[in-house]
């Protein structure tokens, strides 16, 4: 199953833009930080992904202040010309 849960702030936000079909489309960068036991060990997370968001839940993002924090779930793809995963919002609510 992919399913993918993100607790992280809106870092970057670009202009709302349409697909082909007409369809809202939202490409942003999330940051997230965290602190999680592994092997015994606290280890500090921090990681920066790429996100995209289509339909309404785009549109409702691009009002979103940058900074904020949220709750995304969505799910991970590659792009057709790209090797890092990114995650596809599929719903976000706050933290």
């Amino acid at each position: 199953m992919n399913h993918v849960v993100l607790t992280a702030c809106l870092a970057e936000v670009k202009n709302l833009r349409y697909t082909p079909a007409g369809l809202p489309a939202l490409d942003m960068v999330l940051e997230h930080e965290s602190s999680l036991e592994q092997a015994g060990q606290t280890r500090q997370i921090k990681l920066v992904v790429r996100a995209i968001a289509f339909g309404a839940i785009a549109e409702r993002i691009q009002q979103q202040p940058l900074g904020s924090n949220w709750q995304f779930t969505g799910f991970l793809a590659s792009p057709r010309l790209g090797k890092n995963p990114v995650l596809h919002i599929q719903e976000f609510q706050p933290d």
